[in-house]
């Protein structure tokens, strides 16, 4: 039987609901098409805290209301409309409020030790592009599109998207995205590997859910391991990350999953992982 809890999020622009311990996320300002404001982006900091953090929550699963996923920063915030308080900090503080918001946003989502989706179902544009890379597989609708979108506005870029973009699609496809600024449809996104899969507009919420469920319900311990790997492997040399990467494997063969996988495996049925 499913099981759902409405999380409440402090704010109406952004839904949260635990379903078989998936924990669905929804930029919901689809007048906006779910761009970041001063409300919304506390509150998806304080969510992929609170569900990263919750045992009962394996998977987190992003997306957002409407025909889009999100179209980045509040552009109608800047230039002459820009917040008076932040005109008036130093250079210096600037630079750090602007760390310190990226770290809770994009740098928690990459840290979060659990499997996490980014289903498109329409632009995914900036800082909006950034998150979404920022999770583990993206999955986009047909008629999704992105871009990077900060040279239209004469922005270099945050949120990590730089660093995010040259490793999914390489650096030379990072430069032309990033200095163009052009859109690019779903179905080149998955040819140069910057989404996982495209599937129809109508089925992408279910695909993306049947995804976060079959990953919520694996081995949490191994998965978390995994994406400690993942990760080492961009940082470390072959042998250091290999090391490792033993280490992790030996630890794992001595837990509850691995002795449940296998007895599965000998009985010809379904493991039924519980994280120990």
């Amino acid at each position: 039987m499913t099981t759902e809890t409405i999380i409440d999020t402090g704010t109406d622009e952004l839904l949260c609901v635990i379903r078989d311990r998936v924990a669905v996320i929804t930029l919901n300002r689809p007048e906006a098409r779910n761009s970041l404001s001063d409300v919304l982006t506390p509150a998806l900091r304080t969510m992929i805290r609170t569900c990263g953090e919750d045992p009962n929550v394996g998977t987190l699963l992003f997306t957002g209301t409407g025909d889009a996923f999100c179209a980045g920063g509040n552009v109608k915030g800047m230039g002459a409309h820009r917040d008076k308080a932040k005109l008036e900090m130093s250079f210096d503080d600037r630079v750090a409020d602007l760390q310190e918001r990226q770290r809770l946003l994009t740098g928690a989502l990459v840290s979060v030790r659990k499997p996490t989706i980014a289903a498109l179902p329409g632009p995914a544009v900036g800082a909006g592009l950034a998150i979404a890379m920022a999770c583990d597989i993206r999955i986009a609708a047909q008629s999704a599109f992105v871009a990077t979108g900060y040279a239209r506005i004469a922005l270099s870029g945050d949120y990590g998207i730089a660093w995010l973009l040259t490793r999914l699609v390489g650096t030379a496809r990072a430069r032309e995205l990033m200095l163009t600024g052009d859109k690019v449809d779903a179905a080149r996104c998955e040819a140069i590997g910057l989404v996982n899969r495209v599937v129809p507009d109508d089925k992408l919420q279910e695909e993306a859910f049947a995804l976060a469920k079959s990953l919520a319900e694996g081995p949490r311990l191994a998965l978390r391991y995994m994406k400690d790997n993942l990760d080492e492997a961009l940082l470390f040399d072959f042998e250091t990350a290999r090391d490792h990467e033993a280490g992790r494997l030996i630890r794992l063969t001595t837990t509850a999953d691995h002795k449940e996988a296998v007895q599965a495996f000998i009985e010809k049925r379904k493991p039924v992982f519980t994280g120990k």
